[in-house]
């Protein structure tokens, strides 16, 4: 199976989900003056995702600049997104502005820090996907 890359902030949701998870991952920093990781092999991005009222700004400045180096940004393959529910239509909006600028698959959406139902079928949605990939 290939790898994961995620983002996480501070409040910790995601990095709670990834460790759920059980699988490789490499993190995005907080920090926009910290080293970026470098992915070697496809890898599928998760990130939470952060909008106004209107939907702007639901994929973080981190991600964005990770996105932006052409070689990290060759190597996506899918996007799992979470988000809060209580945003409404912007839910978990971070992973549909990914899929359709890096033109990849929405592969799944949470909400906070998961439940263990969406642990269970991100694990096997990403086996699934990675057997069928290859």
């Amino acid at each position: 199976m290939a790898g994961l890359v995620y983002f996480s902030s501070a409040s910790g949701n995601t990095a709670r989900f990834v460790a759920r998870l059980g699988l490789p991952a490499l993190r995005i920093p907080v920090r926009t003056d910290a080293t970026m990781p470098t992915p070697v092999e496809p890898y599928v991005l998760i990130c939470p995702s952060y909008a106004d009222g209107m939907g702007r700004g639901a994929v973080v400045k981190q991600v964005i600049a990770f996105l932006n180096d052409s070689a990290r940004r060759a190597l996506i393959r899918g996007v799992i997104a979470g988000g809060n529910r209580n945003f409404g239509d912007h839910f978990a909006s971070a992973g549909k502005v990914i899929a359709a600028k890096c033109n990849i698959p929405l592969l799944y959406r949470f909400e906070l820090a998961g439940t263990e139902t969406d642990i269970a079928h991100v694990r096997a949605g990403l086996e699934k996907f990675w057997r069928e990939y290859a």
